[in-house]
């Protein structure tokens, strides 16, 4: 397809091309307004940009758009398409720009133009009668945009500032094929049965209250679930030579400006008073990280050093964008530090990809990798920048391992290589993250006793599997749409007595399991064995043990497995040797 690029230039890219694909996408956000503005002439125009899965616009019209709306709107939207409108581009002067969306009464474009350049040419893309403030990309006619579907409505602030109007975001995806879209709105329908808010709920993980928006409260079921990962992150840790430590929740601004948290990140930490002093509720563990290293002498022969810890931290995101276990303000972070010297760089970083390989294949995630370069606002020198990315680029390419350089997009202090993974329904998320860190140890004034007898400054790296267990959690649940393997199930069996007769040997397997570390329970309720059945599956019980007379005669159970119709007679201490053994190896 055939797409004016921002400087007006046309180049033929397919849908498979990052440009091309977010051409099509624009293009259709254009043609939702061109949709909006022929039903709801009074609507005024804000923003629609494409984005990753889609694309979204904003507006503000005196009644705000509903779900029901949609219907309409997609219909006007494929009159459009098929009316197959050339896209056209102009350019005008700032003066010339003003004037022309304060006749067409637009003035959310007008405050977009009043703050860009004075001196800025200001490019408009037109089709039919409809015209809108727009750098691109774009495809030349409204008709290539052939598969297209508007997914949902939501509340969006002018902005994204709180301060500012509340408008109507519509969002909607579009592809080169209806095929392609069909096969996208069905992973978004087996999303929305996957949502781990949903399954949390019905499985007693996790609740959020409006008396802590963003600060999740673990429930039974779901700090069960919380301390399996936890007490796996510690096995896999001491393996692999790392001490755990526990730092303060909250410590003093002059710990956090010697940290450049204060100048760089402030506008999401929450600080307090104490003793006329300010304080920092700590969005990261690092810092205090660093007053651990720095509690005794180091020597050359301490390093690699690596510091494990599992760190409660608060960080403050708007209201608009917390959504359940993904998007909090307070989670648990999977912190590392490792010390070390430029010459053992390339090998920790290798062994922390290992490490996290490891785990990510544990859950069968696949995953990409994105190595992330120096932004605009760092802290540091050229030279440390390059001896920084150049170790993390050896560290991969070392273990053959592939990835896409993403420019400009490390942390203030460091580059970093970030690990997204793919869950069972292809979407990504990022989670692991490896950063490479020159300016805390030197901020710090951070040394070891080299082997020459003299003074040197250790790099760091920190570094983050799971990345907020919270947020695992939640991946985790919709990954395994809450069907868990059994070593992480907060339920592992559950044991159906037919009768009150078989209440005694229930009880009896109940202790033997429990004495293996089995995590189970009994159902005696004077309900149908189906009833029970159904009752269990829909908890998401890996095992179930229907108990009969026969099965109390003969030391067997009848065992059901979570998603199976079919029954299996086993032994009992089979049965129990068997989970045991795939709970042990985390099978």
């Amino acid at each position: 397809m055939k797409v004016i690029m921002h400087d007006g230039s046309v180049q033929e890219l397919s849908f498979e091309d990052e440009a091309g694909r977010g051409a099509l996408r624009h293009t259709a956000s254009h043609i939702l307004a061109q949709a909006v503005k022929r039903l709801f002439p009074e609507t005024k125009l804000a923003i629609g940009p494409s984005i990753k899965d889609g694309f979204y616009y904003d507006f503000d019209r005196e009644t705000p758009f509903t779900e029901e709306d949609l219907a309409k709107l997609e219909a006007e939207m494929k009159k459009i398409t098929k009316e197959n409108l050339k896209l056209e581009r102009f350019t005008l002067s700032r003066a010339e720009a003003i004037a022309l969306m304060e006749e067409k009464g637009e003035p959310y474009k007008v405050e977009l133009i009043r703050d860009l350049p004075e001196d800025e040419e200001l490019s408009f893309f037109k089709q039919g009668d409809f015209v809108d403030l727009c750098a691109g990309p774009h495809v030349t006619y409204t008709s290539a945009v052939k598969a297209y579907k508007l997914t949902s409505v939501a509340g969006a602030y002018w902005r994204g500032n709180e301060k500012n109007k509340m408008l109507t975001r519509i969002y909607g995806t579009a592809f080169s094929n209806k095929t392609d879209l069909e096969e996208y709105l069905t992973r978004i329908e087996e999303a929305k049965k996957r949502d781990h808010r949903k399954i949390g709920r019905e499985m007693g993980l996790f609740m959020m209250r409006d008396e802590g928006p963003g600060f999740p409260f673990f429930l039974p079921n779901g700090m069960i679930l919380k301390n399996t990962l936890i007490d796996y992150w510690r096995q896999i840790h001491t393996r692999e030579g790392y001490v755990e430590v526990q730092t303060p929740i909250m410590l003093n601004r002059e710990l956090w400006e010697t940290s450049g948290h204060w100048d760089h990140y402030k506008e999401n930490m929450y600080t307090t008073v104490i003793d006329e002093t300010d304080f920092a509720v700590k969005p990261m563990n690092c810092p205090g990280g660093m007053l651990v290293y720095k509690s005794e002498p180091r020597s050359y022969r301490d390093l690699p050093m690596r510091v494990g810890e599992l760190g409660l931290v608060h960080r403050h995101e708007k209201s608009g964008q917390l959504h359940g276990l993904m998007r909090v303000r307070c989670f648990t972070q999977d912190d590392a530090h490792i010390f070390m010297t430029k010459e053992q760089i390339t090998d920790e970083i290798k062994g922390v990809v290992r490490l996290i390989d490891e785990v990510y294949s544990l859950f069968g995630f696949k995953y990409h990798v994105e190595l992330s370069t120096k932004p605009e606002n760092s802290i540091g020198s050229e030279e440390d920048w390059e001896v920084a990315t150049n170790g993390l680029k050896a560290a991969l390419d070392e273990m053959g391992l592939p990835y896409v350089i993403n420019e400009g997009d490390g942390a203030f202090y460091g580059p970093k290589i970030d690990f997204h993974l793919e869950d069972s329904i292809g979407r990504t998320w990022q989670c692991g993250t490896i950063q490479l860190d020159f300016q805390l140890p030197m901020r710090f004034e951070a040394e070891y006793m080299g082997a020459d007898g003299q003074k040197h400054r250790p790099i760091m790296i920190h570094r983050v599997v799971f990345g907020s267990i919270e947020r695992f959690i939640g991946i985790l649940i919709e990954h395994f749409a809450g069907k868990f393997p059994a070593w992480l199930a907060p339920m592992q069996v559950k044991v159906l007595p037919i009768t009150d007769r078989n209440n005694e040997y229930t009880d009896e397997l109940i202790a033997k399991m429990q004495a293996q570390g089995i995590r189970c329970s009994a159902d005696k309720r004077q309900e149908k064995t189906g009833f029970k059945i159904r009752e269990a599956q829909l908890s998401k019980v890996p095992y179930m043990l229907v108990i009969g007379d026969k099965e109390q005669e003969e030391g067997t159970v009848a065992l059901r497995r979570s998603g199976s119709q079919q029954t299996q007679t086993m032994k009992a201490e089979d049965f129990i040797a068997m989970l045991a053994d795939e709970i042990a190896n985390k099978k």
